[in-house]
């Protein structure tokens, strides 16, 4: 399980001004919240992105 900081309403507001969006052109990541709450746990605890918890996938 991954503690996340963007709750539901958060992300709905911050979601449309995301690139790889259904509507945009060109391929996308798989999950762009998932990317966002990466990089907020990264910008939280300042560790390095080898130490990215496992439910975030790859680093």
């Amino acid at each position: 399980m991954i503690r996340t900081v963007l709750t539901d309403e958060q992300w709905e507001k911050m979601a449309p001004h995301c690139l790889g969006k259904v509507t945009d052109a060109g391929r996308s990541g798989k999950d762009n919240r998932l990317f966002v709450e990466a990089v907020l746990w990264k910008a939280r605890t300042n560790s390095p992105w080898r130490d990215l918890p496992e439910g975030f996938g790859d680093w």
